[in-house]
């Protein structure tokens, strides 16, 4: 019996001297948040790194540590690494009972979302936070924020799609124009093309027409010899037909009788 009471005495010891070594690291990065945090002429990021620090450790000797975890989450945060501290406050969310601190993990969780730009999911964080601590104004503020936000870079996502649309069917637009001016050209080139290949087969005919004519109008040396022989011929038999005509009326004179 002597034993057992031991044995719980030294495992409570040994659960105080965790808890001490935890609030050790805690109170460490907390110091180090702070001194940063309160410092307004600027952000010292380095300070920010060695809370991290501290308060991992201290999640080393309480795995269960809630403010651990949510510190934790704060200094990712205020080095923007927001993906990392969406992945540590909504872990701390999904393991955590107690409403007021849902409340807290999710309002910071919006505010991680929303610097990434995650705004519908943001905005559900914020709604659990609510739900969680329903008073909570700057939850609310942070809300109508995240919603106006939403809502603007829908209407500007919807004026982009429009302009985008307008921008294509004007191009269409143009694009068609510059089609049928383009058919239109090619067709009065071709127009003129068939014109001037007709005007050129006009004209080769006309010569060859010419050129016929002319083969039927010009006759040949030998041709034009015997043509001339003709003519000589015709004008030779003319003649001797002349000269029997004359030799009989002659001949007729001189057998006349005087009466």
């Amino acid at each position: 019996m002597k034993n057992l009471f031991l044995i719980v005495i030294l495992i409570l010891f040994s659960m105080q001297s965790f808890a001490q070594k935890e609030r050790k690291f805690i109170r460490k990065g907390n110091k180090y948040f702070n001194s940063a945090y309160n410092d307004t002429t600027k952000q010292d990021t380095i300070a920010y790194s060695k809370a991290e620090v501290s308060y991992r450790k201290a999640i080393e000797k309480n795995p269960e540590s809630f403010d651990a975890a949510f510190n934790l989450g704060d200094a990712l945060y205020k080095q923007k690494k927001f993906e990392e501290a969406s992945n540590q406050f909504q872990a701390l969310a999904s393991s955590e009972k107690d409403k007021q601190k849902l409340a807290q993990t999710y309002h910071n969780l919006g505010n991680s979302l929303l610097q990434s730009n995650k705004l519908e999911e943001s905005i559900e964080a914020y709604k659990n936070a609510l739900r969680n601590n329903p008073k909570d104004m700057k939850t609310k503020y942070n809300l109508a924020f995240a919603q106006d936000k939403l809502k603007k870079q829908q209407q500007q996502k919807k004026q982009n799609k429009q302009n985008k649309d307008q921008k294509d069917n004007k191009d269409k637009q143009n694009k068609d124009k510059q089609n049928q001016d383009k058919n239109k050209q090619d067709k009065n080139k071709q127009d003129k093309q068939k014109q001037q290949q007709q005007k050129q087969n006009q004209d080769q005919q006309k010569q060859n027409q010419k050129k016929q004519q002319a083969k039927q109008n010009k006759i040949s040396k030998e041709d034009a010899k015997r043509l001339l022989e003709a003519i000589q011929n015709d004008e030779k038999q003319v003649q001797k037909r002349l000269k029997k005509e004359k030799a009989k009326k002659s001949k007729r004179v001189n057998i006349e009788k005087d009466w």
